[in-house]
């Protein structure tokens, strides 16, 4: 993937840093948390890949998940850059406490009565993976674009 290419086409100037968060969430193939981030890349503290995952939302490039365990991120593949069409649940495992994309299943409709004017929509299943389920681990349909 060409990162510079991919945070330019967002309206986001492709800092060396905003670079190396970009790369984590892609080859996370999950959501994942600051504090997973900074240990994962290490060499940016926690400030300074907030900022950049603050502009990655601000333009669209991330999505903010909720799981109830705090807030998560992952990265955006929706063909347009101004509405998200890469809507999709997600699955958070009690017990190991990851949180899965489920990319190809569609979140039902949800009927909002008038006056109210939907933002965002949050839909999370909670159990066990296939891993702390006992199951043979499967792993994940491929996402969008990949």
């Amino acid at each position: 993937m060409n990162y510079p290419l991919l945070l330019s086409q967002h309206g986001i100037r492709p800092t060396a840093n905003r670079i190396v968060v970009a790369k984590a969430l892609a080859s996370a193939m999950r959501p994942m948390s600051l504090i997973e981030l900074e240990r994962t890349i290490g060499t940016i503290d926690k400030s300074n890949i907030f900022r950049a995952l603050t502009l990655f939302r601000d333009k669209h490039l991330v999505h903010l998940i909720e799981d109830g365990t705090g807030t998560r991120y992952e990265l955006c593949h929706s063909h347009d850059h101004h509405h998200d069409d890469d809507r999709h649940p997600h699955f958070h495992c009690e017990r190991c406490h990851r949180t899965f994309c489920l990319d190809n299943t569609e979140i039902p409709a949800i009927p909002i009565p008038d006056g109210y004017q939907a933002m965002s929509v949050n839909y999370i299943v909670t159990g066990l993976c296939p891993e702390c389920n006992g199951a043979h681990p499967r792993p994940l349909p491929k996402r969008r674009g990949e």
